[in-house]
């Protein structure tokens, strides 16, 4: 008996040793879950994501750069100032209270976007006009001088804004085209482009040398032509009464009283929204 407990005991002793020094050790329980991988990078524009999928705000846009000099800071989106608001207020009573003096009413109301759109400050430093001369039947060089007057009409009438007309098709903002003739009912076309506060950049204005119908423009229609476009070219749009020189299709020869009306007002006023 003695002998056999003797060589249980071995047997256990062999199994311990065995265990302790031969046998590969296992590997231990982590006491932490593994750190997660890094995230993929987010799309341009949208959130980023963890590897478990679950969304998290994307990283903050880096802060605009500071406006260049003579560059208009950027709007403040809905954080609009309380005297913007003022400011816009005035304007639309003044406005309101204009009608019949002026069309700028409804020059507003008619607006897609309720903005007024106009040259700022260029006054000291005039915007830069290419007067090109036409390649095209009917036109004839005396039609450029009547383009000239139609820019001292507007000038006389006391629009706060000059313009330089011998500027060089590079350095130009605003450039003169000319063609024979229109499709439509009209014998002058103005293109414009302003920023997103209203102030205009550039305009590209067309006249016609034949009406619709086929008859030659003299130069006193071309002037005619020219004095409506630089109406357009200041910024104002339609008006609804024939007397004006910027009704749609001109009846009238002049400006009217409420064409330098409306222009001076829109002058008097900051452009941009209305609302």
């Amino acid at each position: 008996m003695s002998t056999i407990v003797a060589l249980v005991v071995v047997l256990l002793m062999v199994a311990v040793l065995w265990d302790a020094f031969v046998r590969p050790p296992r590997a231990r329980r982590a006491a932490r879950t593994a750190a997660p991988s890094a995230p993929a990078p987010a799309a341009a524009g949208g959130p980023a994501r963890d590897t478990v999928g679950a969304a998290r705000p994307a990283p903050a846009p880096a802060p605009a750069p500071a406006p260049l000099p003579g560059q208009a800071a950027p709007s403040a989106g809905d954080q609009t100032s309380y005297l913007v608001l003022l400011a816009r207020s005035e304007a639309r009573r003044r406005i309101r209270a204009s009608a019949g003096l002026t069309y700028l009413n409804e020059i507003v109301a008619a607006s897609p976007d309720s903005m007024l759109h106009r040259w700022d400050n260029r006054i000291l430093r005039p915007v830069r006009v290419h007067l090109a001369p036409g390649r095209v039947a009917n036109f004839q060089p005396v039609f450029l001088d009547a383009v000239r007057r139609a820019f001292q009409r507007w000038q006389d009438a006391g629009i706060p804004v000059r313009f330089d007309l011998d500027a060089d098709s590079t350095a130009a903002e605003v450039r003169f085209k000319w063609r024979i003739q229109f499709e439509e009912e009209r014998t002058g076309q103005t293109e414009l482009a302003w920023d997103r506060d209203g102030r205009l950049l550039q305009a590209v204005v067309t006249l016609a040398t034949f009406d619709p119908k086929g008859q030659p423009l003299s130069v006193d229609d071309v002037q005619v032509v020219a004095l409506h476009e630089i109406g357009h070219l200041i910024g104002l749009d339609h008006s609804q009464d024939s007397t004006d020189l910027m009704f749609a299709i001109s009846k009238v020869r002049d400006l009217s009283p409420r064409d330098i009306q409306t222009a001076r007002l829109l002058y008097d006023l900051a452009p941009g929204s209305l609302r």
